[in-house]
């Protein structure tokens, strides 16, 4: 009877360990896609913010953005982001030199969080001048 309990006590214990989460932070991004919609060949830069919030129990760090294309660039809030605390990834895509048509582009975005990479999306129609 004493092993069973002792057993049943480890269990428990063990369950307890495996079970507890470190707090931890955690972005949320409003949007994850930006669409540009059609904009003309003679205007390629594009730019749009992502907004997020730290939705976690500690501070949220960005430790790097980085773009799919060298036609894309991120530019993110470089400190910490309290508890509730909200931030800022600003891309500029600059269609010049490239084909006319549809794109989509990702920005990986790596944090000190809980799901420490996440990704934004960017889309548009860049048509061709006349």
């Amino acid at each position: 009877m004493k092993k069973i309990i002792v057993l049943t006590a480890l269990l428990l214990c063990a369950a307890t360990v495996t079970f507890a989460q470190e707090p931890s932070s955690k972005i949320k991004f409003d949007e994850i896609l930006h669409n540009f919609g059609t904009f003309p060949e003679t205007q390629p830069i594009q730019k749009c913010v992502f907004k997020f919030t730290n939705v976690g129990d500690q501070p949220l760090v960005i430790n790097q953005a980085v773009a799919s294309c060298g036609c894309t660039v991120p530019e993110y809030t470089k400190t910490p982001i309290p508890p509730g605390g909200k931030g800022t990834v600003e891309v500029t895509y600059n269609g010049k030199g490239k084909f006319p048509g549809h794109f989509k582009k990702s920005i990986t975005i790596r944090t000190n969080g809980i799901y420490p990479v996440t990704r934004i999306y960017i889309e548009g129609t860049m048509t061709e001048a006349k």
